[in-house]
Parts: structure tokens; sequence; C-alpha cells
């Protein structure tokens, strides 16, 4: 369960305005009211596109090329093998490198929705565009280079449950990660849009649990109709407040890791993610573990050592034929 809040002005829009939806202010409280959304995909593209960076420069799509001879390309060409092909699932044009089949994403999303009301957490801009010399004049000429946008303020909370199905303790770090160094979502990421995220709480649990609407309504409910920006620390208490309320009307068997449970956690986490030699190591394993996978669903056919030999044979006898027809 993770707070994820704005730390700059931020853009999340689709069709050229910001998203909006009409929603139930709370669970409790029935006025009708008007989010910003920051939709599911504005949330996962960025974390896939940081885990996908590390495996870059540590060289794991090196390693499936050499190794493997298959090639990995964002919505493009899907290795099939590597952890984020695995982890977040592909299903781009024919399924993936040599027609190989779809996966499922692993982590389940949603579209996550701002804690106050949207004449309360958005403003607009006029944006100009200067010449080189800093002016919006050349000569006598004024430029009509001037538009407008809206962007959504600091310190905006959109609250949000990342669900990581079937995880071992390599997926779930990789997750972790990814969640820990993604900085900046939305549009215009290269001018504004950074936010950080804040892990709240951890469930292990037998099944889903809440949408990311009820716990906004439910904080909602909680803080009441204060004006943002809130108090980090009231608004870490009333989500934890939240999630104690709402898990338990799941219907589900769970573990709550919250409090001093989630900083040891976070801390054991870390003493892997911090140190540069552990998580070489760390990312060393988990590819092995994605590799593994994917030859347990075909996705990678090993080569039969047998088969191979008896293939360089047939290549050696025809060679030799060859050679002899010619002589």
């Amino acid at each position: 369960v993770i707070l994820r809040e704005t730390d700059s002005y931020a853009v999340f829009k689709t069709d050229g305005e910001l998203n909006l939806a009409r929603v139930r202010a709370g669970i409790n409280n029935s006025q009708v009211i008007s989010r910003l959304v920051l939709f599911k995909r504005k949330q996962t593209t960025p974390e896939r596109l940081t885990g996908r960076e590390l495996l870059r420069r540590y060289e794991v799509y090196n390693y499936i090329k050499t190794q493997h001879k298959k090639d990995c390309a964002y919505n493009e060409n899907p290795c099939g093998v590597c952890p984020d092909c695995v982890i977040y699932g592909y299903a781009v044009g024919k399924g993936g490198a040599d027609n190989s089949g779809s996966e499922k994403s692993k982590v389940f999303i949603d579209s996550a929705y701002a804690v106050p009301k949207y004449e309360e957490s958005h403003g607009t801009f006029t944006l100009n565009a200067p010449y080189e010399d800093g002016t919006m004049t050349q000569g006598t000429d004024t430029t009509n280079r001037f538009s407008e946008q809206d962007h959504v303020l600091p310190e905006v909370p959109f609250p949000s449950v990342v669900t990581l199905r079937d995880p071992t303790p390599n997926t779930f770090l990789y997750l972790l990660n990814n969640l820990y160094r993604t900085k900046r979502y939305g549009a215009q990421t290269t001018r504004t849009g950074q936010m950080r995220n804040k892990v709240v709480a951890i469930i292990f649990a037998d099944g889903e649990i809440f949408s990311n609407l009820r716990l906004t309504q439910k904080i909602y409910d909680i803080i009441g109709d204060v004006l943002p920006p809130y108090g980090l620390d009231s608004l870490k208490e009333a989500t934890e407040q939240a999630v104690n309320e709402l898990i338990q009307e799941d219907g589900v068997f769970y573990e709550l890791i919250a409090k001093e449970a989630l900083v040891s956690l976070q801390n054991e986490a870390q003493s892997i993610l911090a140190d540069e030699a552990s998580f070489q190591q760390w990312m060393n394993s988990l590819t092995e573990e994605t590799l593994n996978y994917a030859k347990a669903v075909g996705v990678l056919k090993e080569e039969n050592p047998e088969n191979s030999n008896t293939s360089s044979r047939s290549r050696r006898n025809k060679n030799k034929t060859a050679e002899d027809e010619e002589a």
C-alpha cells in the first residue's frame, strides 16, 4: 500500500486535459466530487522502464542475447525471459520474440485517485517560449507562442495498492526496488512530474484486497474536508487506519506488515539494494530465476546436447560428401 505524493507540478493527461473522475467523496460521505486520476499505465510504465534501465546497466540483456539469442525491446519485441517480461507480462504483436506467446502480468494495479477535490489539487499556468535573448519580443513583433496548461499541485497524495501475485523473494524485491527508484510520472517528465512513493503497509494475503478508490474514500472519511497540503504524519496515520479497517472487510486471510515491522522489512531490503556487490548478486539470482521460469513454461527452449552433437556430425558428413563429389 503506497502513498504516491507529487513533489512538483505534475501533468497526468490523456486527451489534452487532466484526467478526472466524478466519484463519491468518501465511503460514508455520499457527496459527489471531481477527483484527479493517475491512470494505471502512467504508474507501471515509468516503473518498468526504471527496472529495464537497471537490467541494461548490469548487462542482463547482453547476457540473454549472448547465451540465448534473444533481444528484448519494450512494447515492440519482448524476449519473454527477462525479469521485466516475466514479472510485468507482455502481449505485443504476435506474442513475443519467436512468436512464443504472451505472459499475464503478475503485477496488478489500477488507476489511483487524489484524496482532495479537483478544485483544491490543480492549478492553471500560462506557458511561453521566449526568444534567445529571453524576451517575448523580436524587433517590434511580439510572439504568439503562449499556451495554458493545467498542472497537479505539489503534495497531492494518490493512495495506491500494488498487488504482486505469486511472489518469490526475488520478484518481490524487484517490484519494491522499482517503486523506490522511480521518481517521475506523467507528461513533461524532463521538466516536472516528480513524485515520491511512500510505502505505508505491506499485506501478505491469500486473495486480492480493497481497491484504490475505496482506500482514497476511506482516507477522506477519516481526515474530513481538510484543505491540502496535508501533514505527513496525519496522512500516514489516516492511511494506516483506513488499511486496518478495510482489510477486515475483504474476507481474506492476511498478515499486515506496518509501523515497526515495516521498518524492519525495509531495512532488510535495503541491506541488499543499497550495496552494489549484493545488488549485482541479487540481480544475477533474479535473472536465473526468470530464465528457469521461462524454460518451465516453454518460452525458452533448451537445445539437447545429444541432438546438437548429432546435428554437428550430420553437418560434417554432408560437408565431407560434398568435398568427395567435388573431388
